[in-house]
């Protein structure tokens, strides 16, 4: 089974990822840091170096790869859906779950965050929301479930992702 996590930076892809693979004893990967394995440097120096059309090239390839490596669960990057092709590979390989935070909530989990380039400008918020206006349509249109994050724990939104599967049959459910 090959799960994956989209939405917007911040709305808790990877660390929602990484326990839920735990509680389904799968393998986790988060394809930013697979990028940065691959480009042996941090997403935000090659935004800035070869800039945003090259790192989309790059993440396209790594989404290729990873959506095609077999059972686990996938941490997209918060653009992967940018790219049509992405979009139609994450939902033809992997059952898609759209966490979606509102742009309110992901800047108060990421008001101090100095590693995400995208959010490296005058006025992150306003940033923030142009991005859930862009790419919420894009989200929806990948995903097979959709989780509103608002403020549950960790652990209360992998067990809605859980519960979600388990309904439509994904999962065997739990006793």
């Amino acid at each position: 089974m090959r799960l994956a996590l989209v939405g917007l930076p911040g709305s808790g892809k990877s660390t929602v990822g990484r326990q839920l693979a735990r509680r389904l004893n799968l393998p986790f990967t988060d394809s930013d840091q697979a990028i940065e394995q691959r480009i042996g440097c941090s997403i935000r120096d090659y935004f800035e170096s070869h800039g945003e059309s090259a790192f989309r090239e790059i993440e396209e390839t790594v989404i290729r790869e990873l959506a095609g490596a077999g059972p686990g669960v996938l941490a997209s990057g918060g653009g992967a859906v940018l790219r049509p092709a992405n979009r139609e590979r994450l939902r033809e390989s992997a059952h898609v779950i759209y966490l979606r935070s509102t742009p309110e909530e992901v800047f108060r989990r990421l008001r101090h965050d100095g590693k995400r380039p995208l959010l490296q400008v005058e006025d992150p918020l306003a940033r923030l929301r142009s991005l859930y206006e862009e790419r919420d349509p894009l989200y929806r249109e990948t995903a097979h479930f959709t989780i509103e994050t608002g403020r549950p724990s960790v652990s209360t939104l992998v067990n809605m992702i859980l519960m979600q599967l388990e309904l439509a049959g994904v999962i065997p459910a739990r006793p």
